[in-house]
């Protein structure tokens, strides 16, 4: 097969793959629901791509559609990440207001209670962002 229509059919189904891309991408859907969308979009172009014969052009693709859903596996634990991390502050600054209003109250049982779940808090909001940053790694 010639340059020219090896060219040709890898330009017929990258315009494809791009305009169902963005007919997704502009449904009115959630993010998770879309982004599971262009993951079943995704191996159903690999699948279709590993019938084409010419083997350039398949192997072209295969790389770039497994780059683009380690990319978007990659997107949702950074998103996941960033969110845990704002959370878990929100968290922190919670339990710290507890803390001070039960010292600012002059009640030594709630103060010593407010400080105990401060360092809970503190604890389990450090466990999941470590565990959230392993699996970024």
């Amino acid at each position: 097969m010639s340059k020219k229509k090896k060219s040709g059919v890898g330009k017929f189904l990258a315009g494809a793959a791009v305009g169902a891309g963005l007919g997704i991408l502009f449904a009115p859907k959630k993010g998770s629901e879309t982004r599971e969308d262009i993951k079943v979009l995704i191996d159903d172009m690999i699948a279709k791509v590993k019938s084409i014969d010419v083997d350039e052009v398949k192997e072209e693709f295969e790389v770039k559609l497994y780059n683009i859903k380690d990319e978007l596996e990659d997107l949702d634990k950074e998103k996941v990440l960033k969110i845990a991390k704002k959370k878990a502050k929100q968290i922190q600054d919670a339990t710290e207001e507890l803390v001070d209003y039960a010292i600012e109250k002059g009640t030594p049982m709630l103060e010593k209670t407010a400080n105990s779940i401060r360092e809970a808090a503190v604890k389990t909001t450090k466990e999941v962002l470590a565990r959230l940053e392993g699996e970024e790694k």
